[in-house]
């Protein structure tokens, strides 16, 4: 089977201090725990930037502080920074992270409708999926496409008739949040199979969920999303809590018994087809 590309959500926008201590807030923190998270086993960390108070922010300043500690520590993992609406409504706030350099982002998360949280609304008018996606391509970075319900599926497959989404093609399946797709076998097989052609997909669940979810996409053939920004637990009765780390290496063991390796980052970049990295002392092509 093909390798397991493991991407890894750290933070997230809702989980706080007082959830868990293993949440990474700082961005000395999230530096840290991405070294872990690349130690582990994940070639993609999903980046969420936090201000001073530990709140969501989507200032260019923070996320530069971010991509740049993450680089120093682990050159070789795949950035992706949110673009969420969440919290952030405008285009200017959703947008800003794109414009972070040295180094700029591989991949940004992008949204592919409308959508009930347990206690709150994700807005995603398709005129911001229009312009988000045209932000990114302007500036080389691929849409990271999240997809909560099968037509969102659907929607990604009309973007990418009309032209408005180019390849490579990278999509998170998110199941079993309050409010959209339930965690189901059949539903999961059902979004895969009404994917464009040529995209690469990984599967997350939601809570408890994350597990199941995580190890039926190992089973299928797919990829994984993993991580405290949607599971703090490490058990279905909510007596451990996990930490970033110990959710990936508990992937690798399933991936390791089911036969499949274990895909670096730039094994990664080549299966999703995004360019590869440039290394320090090499010219690029």
């Amino acid at each position: 089977m093909e390798k397991l590309i493991i991407n890894a959500a750290i933070t997230g926008m809702v989980p706080m201090k007082e959830d868990s201590p293993h949440v990474p807030i700082s961005v000395e923190e999230i530096v840290a725990d991405v070294r872990r998270c690349r130690s582990a086993g994940a070639s993609i960390v999903h980046l969420h930037a936090r201000d001073e108070n530990g709140e969501p922010t989507y200032r260019l300043d923070v996320y530069q502080q971010i991509l740049r500690g993450v680089r120093d520590v682990s050159p070789d993992i795949i950035l992706c920074v949110s673009t969420s609406g969440r919290v952030f409504r405008s285009f200017e706030e959703r947008s800003e992270a794109l414009d972070c350099t040295g180094p700029a982002p591989e991949m940004a998360s992008l949204t592919l409708g409308s959508m009930n949280f347990p206690k709150t609304e994700s807005v995603n008018s398709p005129s911001m999926i229009r312009s988000l996606a045209k932000a990114m391509y302007e500036r080389g970075i691929v849409p990271e496409w999240e997809c909560f319900e099968i037509g969102m599926v659907d929607y990604a497959r009309y973007l990418v008739d009309h032209d408005l989404l180019k390849p490579p093609f990278y999509c998170n399946i998110l199941l079993g949040s309050l409010g959209t797709l339930s965690a189901t076998v059949f539903n999961l097989d059902a979004a895969v199979r009404a994917l464009p052609q040529g995209v690469t997909w990984a599967a997350a669940g939601i809570g408890r969920l994350q597990f199941r979810v995580n190890s039926w996409a190992i089973m299928m053939g797919g990829h994984v999303r993993v991580g405290l920004e949607d599971n703090l637990w490490f058990d279905d009765d909510r007596t451990v809590l996990a930490s970033n780390a110990s959710l990936i290496d508990r992937l690798v063991k399933v991936a390791g018994g089911v036969g499949r390796e274990i895909a670096s980052p730039d094994e990664a970049r080549e299966m999703i087809g995004l360019p590869a990295r440039v290394r320090v002392g090499t010219p690029a092509s």
